[in-house]
Order: C-alpha cells, then structure tokens, then sequence
C-alpha cells in the first residue's frame, strides 16, 4: 500500500506540473507493477459486471480492489486534464463502485474512503453537468 500510495502521489505531481506524458508512463507503469496487468486490460470492464468479473474470474482480493480503485481515480484525473470528460467520468464511476464495494464487502467505515469518495463524486457532478 506504501509503494501505491507513493506511485500515485507521483503521478499526481506529474499531472499537476503538466508533464502528461511522462504522468501516463507512470500510471501504466503502477498497473503493471501493482497488478501484473497492462491498464487497458481494465478499461473493457463494465461497470455493471467489474467486481464480478474480478473476483470471480480473476481472483481479486480487497487489497487489488483498492489499489485498482486508486488507479481509476488517477486515470480519471488526467482524463480530467486532457479534456476527455466522459472518459474522466467512466474512470470516476469505476472508482466509485469499487470503493463502495470493499466498504460493504469489509462492513467498516474508513474516513478516507469516505473522503476520497466524497471527492469522485464531487468531480462527476461538476464534469456532467455542461
């Protein structure tokens, strides 16, 4: 979880300075390296069927969902910055519904969890409406 969080705080200064190519060689880096799987493995999922098709066809545990979600967040902000809203958007979304899941999956409350989906949703609210 250290090396996530310290994968996604890079990318995020990557973004933040501009540096969008070198942010999407990270991101596709942390993919690969957290979860042994090229991203665009992940943008086939739908919505409806992800958890499903992830544990049940993949073996994913809490943990992968987590640092997955991580990954959707940060997917969907430099989505955000490339103007791509409804890319942004699908990638939030994907977020959400995994974070939701692991909360009702584990029965707990994390503040953190809740603040980070606090933030997608706010960012899916202002990126939907024009």
């Amino acid at each position: 979880m250290e090396m996530m969080a310290e994968m996604i705080a890079i990318f995020l200064g990557l973004i933040k300075k501009g540096d969008l190519q070198q942010a999407r060689k990270q991101l596709n880096r942390a993919y690969l390296d957290l979860l042994k799987q090229d991203a665009s493995f992940f943008f086939f999922f739908y919505i409806d069927c992800l958890t499903d098709e992830l544990i049940s066809k993949h073996n994913y545990t809490n943990n992968h969902l987590k640092v997955l979600s991580e990954l959707f967040f940060a997917e969907g902000k430099l989505q955000e910055k490339l103007n791509n809203s409804p890319e942004a958007i699908t990638n939030y979304k994907k977020a959400l519904l995994l974070l939701n899941f692991i909360e009702q999956e584990a029965s707990t409350f994390s503040m953190t969890a809740n603040n980070r989906k606090t933030l997608i949703k706010s960012r899916i609210q202002e990126l939907t409406i024009p």
